[in-house]
């Protein structure tokens, strides 16, 4: 048994008739611009995450401009 109940031998053949189907130049470009779209994805995630620790603390820091601004009307 191989990996999850699939022997060596059936993913060789499979990675054979693969490549009489697509050819190794498009399966190359083919894995390029898997590997491109992955990149792309893992820094949107990044971007998205930076963006959303910004906004945090902007808000954060309006939270507490509030609250100071509202203790100064009770002290006045």
């Amino acid at each position: 048994m191989g990996i999850g109940g699939v022997s060596i031998g059936s993913l060789l053949i499979v990675l054979v008739i693969v490549m009489l189907l697509f050819g190794t130049k498009r399966l190359r470009s083919i894995g390029g611009d898997l590997g491109g779209a992955l990149s792309g994805f893992k820094k949107a995630v990044k971007d998205g995450e930076e963006s959303r620790d910004a906004l945090a603390i902007d808000v954060e820091a309006e939270r507490q401009q509030s609250r100071a601004h509202q203790s100064e009307k009770v002290v006045s």
